[in-house]
């Protein structure tokens, strides 16, 4: 009881700390919601606009009724001290009253969890230019919701708040964010690999190095190279980047430049070395029926003697999370995966859905605990594998990576959740 009155004093006093920081420095507010890809547009958006301007990105994934007034105070979070956010108090009275300089431009990570999360940012929060990832039909979060149509709604007030001088980026490839198009007076850009997109992909190719691709926006073409990044999902992610520096006025072939400098984040998709000769996608950050898709797309493509997917549960899907399951797990044979270690209470539905889809049987194996499952996995590695780990960050699937790469010492800096804090949960 006294655990949650703490908290919401402290959000109401952050959020006003920020309102007056916001009312003092006026900076540019470029937001970022969606599905899937946040944090990984976030970072190459301040690539992007960094290149130009002063900004200051959100931490990590602070995309929350907390994490928007830390990053606007620029402070990161007081876990369960009550002396950190006593000074993170202070900070924000320090940069409010004595502070010379602001930067000029805020990157938010605008999340969506709970029935009015966004409404309730945008009564505050005024973005200059918003990027919309990717939603799907089934978006994660909709637990919490009556059906995924509210959550969509939730999600498409972001949209509505823009008036006729703001811009907004869209994932055109995505029928939902497309379908934001007329929801909004701002001007618009899209991307995505639709002809018809504004920011439209051609020669797109992957190979063990990272991905190539070309950009086309209003006739001019300059091709993009992302070394170490594997898979379609990240062109989206360099697209949306640069609709965000064309939106801020970086012309295309800086914003090219800036987005080539990107490197792949922990947990998102790195490319590690395995035991045994094999190699590792770790996709452990978090997952979602989109992108355990895309991550399986992804281990299909890239060359291998066997690929094995280590699908972990993914969390906040409510009602449709059996379906959503066996869905992913259909595709897994036809993607030419070798075997499934299925990790956690709702991932047994992976399992179901691959063996309906006549995936073999005796090349499924189930786990209740990460842990157990990377012991099972690192005994029967071989020379020349291809192993992806994913799954919702509850499932903590970072720690099957760790028992199957082959440099464990150097963990901390090559796996995410290594903090006490999350080691302690």
């Amino acid at each position: 009881m006294l655990k949650k009155l703490f908290k919401k004093i402290v959000i109401a006093i952050l959020r006003f700390e920020a309102k007056l920081i916001l009312a003092r420095f006026r900076p540019k507010i470029v937001a970022v919601s969606g599905t899937v890809g946040k944090t990984s547009v976030k970072e190459a958006i301040a690539l992007v606009l960094g290149s130009e301007f002063y900004v200051r990105k959100s931490e990590k994934s602070y995309n929350s009724e907390i994490g928007i007034p830390l990053t606007i105070i620029g402070a990161k979070t007081g876990w369960n001290s009550f002396c950190q956010w006593l000074l993170i108090i202070l900070k924000g009275v320090k940069v409010f009253l004595l502070a010379n300089d602001y930067p000029e431009f805020l990157i938010l990570e605008m999340g969506v969890d709970r029935p009015k999360d966004m409404e309730k940012i945008v009564s505050w929060i005024k973005p200059n230019v918003i990027v919309i990832t990717a939603v799907g039909t089934i978006p994660v979060h909709v637990q919490y919701f009556k059906n995924p149509e509210e959550l969509i709604n939730e999600k498409r007030k972001l949209v509505e708040c823009l008036i006729d001088n703001n811009w907004a980026v869209l994932n055109i490839d995505d029928k939902i964010v497309a379908s934001f198009k007329k929801n909004t007076k701002a001007q618009i850009i899209t991307y995505g690999f639709s002809e018809s997109a504004d920011l439209a992909v051609s020669n797109y190719k992957m190979d063990n190095e990272g991905i190539v691709f070309k950009v086309n926006y209003k006739g001019s073409i300059v091709p993009v190279k992302l070394d170490k990044f594997f898979g379609r999902h990240n062109v989206y992610t360099a697209l949306a980047a640069i609709g965000a520096g064309l939106a801020c006025g970086i012309n295309l072939v800086k914003s090219v430049e800036a987005v080539s400098k990107m490197k792949p984040l922990l947990g998102r998709m790195n490319l590690l070395e395995g035991i045994n000769g094999s190699l590792i996608f770790d996709d452990s950050y978090n997952s979602s029926p989109l992108a355990a898709e895309a991550a399986i797309e992804v281990l299909s493509e890239y060359p291998a003697k066997r690929r094995i997917a280590v699908l972990g549960d993914m969390k906040e899907l409510g009602e449709f999370s059996k379906n959503e399951h066996e869905r992913v797990g259909e595709t897994l044979r036809v993607k030419d995966i070798w075997l499934l270690f299925a990790v956690g209470q709702e991932a047994k539905f992976i399992a179901e859905g691959a063996r309906r889809s006549g995936f073999d049987s005796f090349k499924i194996f189930e786990f209740f605990d990460s842990t157990e499952a990377g012991e099972a996995v690192r005994n029967i590695i071989q020379e020349g594998d291809l192993i992806l780990v994913k799954g919702s960050q509850s499932a903590r699937m970072e720690k099957v990576t760790e028992i199957i790469m082959a440099h464990p010492e150097k963990k901390k800096e090559l796996l995410i959740r290594q903090e006490e804090e999350w080691k302690n949960r």
